[in-house]
């Protein structure tokens, strides 16, 4: 059968030749030929499928890395996929939506309380940290109580770069003021604006600490609601229904390479830029985290973790640990346990907590 001109399998698969041009680059979708004289592409028939596929992917709004993995798998293991990234879309969907919900009220009038329709929870957490088998120190630092939970990696040449996580946490926790569901973000971001001002002042404060920095991954809480705060290659994870879903996004290089489908997952496991972050509070002139909401309800679980949990540490075993154990202590000591068990090169801190019932005025929360 004849090849198709690039105009013409534009057409039939609904891309623009733009698209295909950057797919072709990116090796997602290479034309059946392409003429050595004047580079022009041509497309065989039966490519249609697989480009009709990428269509609707990106539809979905699937990055282009997740979506040259889905066309890689076998039909079932590629909806298998699709599912699960559906379901984190929904998630982070539902994490906004009550936020929108309270603006609509807010900025009409109505200025609802989202607290009145919505039931009250509590957490139960633990929190901690160990310095690994090789580092000399420990520049971690694990933060739980009943309104926030946090971690951060501190990073620098200085003996004193755990100041700088330290700090981070400090200014989040002692700016964020106990706030109604409604008023939590906000409170979140000027708590986050002052954990980045605190780390620039520190690092401005001695020589020796020039380079010194901090990720900062934090979860806020008030009633029904979380706010989560991110910045750098720490993470927060939720366990829902039995399933390990990521709520952050790392901060780093060879990330942004994989979500403009220049590197592969496995590739970037290996990647001797791996560690380099593209976002971090520092001394440097930075932006404060991100901060978005996030809808809690009964029965999840939350981890918090520093890279040297989740970089030695498979997904996989990841959730195995955090659904088989059953307290927020346990976890936390099973969690540490196995890092050691694969030779804990790095720091690790880690906050695990569990959403409950509230079962007393809101406020008091479990420790």
């Amino acid at each position: 059968m004849a090849l198709l001109t690039i105009g013409a399998f534009a057409k039939a698969s609904r891309l623009s030749p733009k698209a295909l041009r950057l797919y072709d680059d990116l090796g997602l979708l290479r034309p059946a030929r392409t003429d050595p004289l004047t580079g022009y592409r041509l497309y065989a028939p039966e490519q249609l499928t697989q480009a009709r596929l990428v269509a609707w992917l990106r539809r979905l709004g699937m990055p282009l890395a997740r979506i040259t993995v889905v066309c890689a798998l076998a039909p079932q293991d590629a909806a298998t996929e699709v599912a699960a990234y559906w379901r984190h879309v929904e998630t982070e969907t539902e994490a906004r939506r009550e936020l929108a919900i309270f603006l609509v009220d807010h900025l009409s009038g109505k200025d609802t309380d989202m607290t009145d329709t919505r039931a009250q929870l509590t957490l139960r957490y633990a929190a901690g940290t160990d310095r690994g088998l090789i580092r000399d120190r420990n520049q971690d630092v694990a933060w739980a109580d009943h309104g926030l939970l946090a971690v951060a990696d501190g990073f620098g040449p200085s003996t004193y770069t755990a100041l700088a996580s330290a700090s981070a946490i400090e200014a989040l926790a002692t700016t964020r003021t106990s706030a109604s569901a409604g008023a939590l973000l906000d409170a979140l971001r000027c708590a986050a604006e002052a954990a980045a001002t605190a780390v620039r002042d520190l690092a401005a404060s001695d020589t020796t600490l020039d380079g010194a920095g901090t990720t900062l991954t934090a979860l806020g809480w008030s009633d029904s609601e979380l706010a989560l705060v991110h910045v750098g290659d720490s993470r927060a994870y939720l366990l829902r229904d039995h399933e390990l879903l990521a709520l952050t996004h790392d901060d780093t290089l060879v990330q942004k390479l994989i979500d403009e489908g220049k590197l592969t997952s496995e590739e970037a496991e290996s990647h001797p830029q791996r560690s380099i972050l593209i976002r971090a509070l520092h001394g440097g002139q930075t932006t404060a985290p991100e901060v978005r909401s996030h809808d809690a309800r009964v029965g999840d679980r939350y981890l918090l973790c520093s890279d040297g949990l989740h970089t030695v540490l498979s997904p996989a075993i990841i959730q195995n640990t955090l659904t088989t154990q059953a307290e927020p202590e346990s976890a936390v000591a099973e969690l540490i346990a196995l890092v050691r068990d694969a030779g804990a090169p790095d720091n690790v801190a880690c906050v695990v907590a569990d959403v409950l019932p509230a079962l007393r005025p809101t406020g008091c929360g479990d420790g």
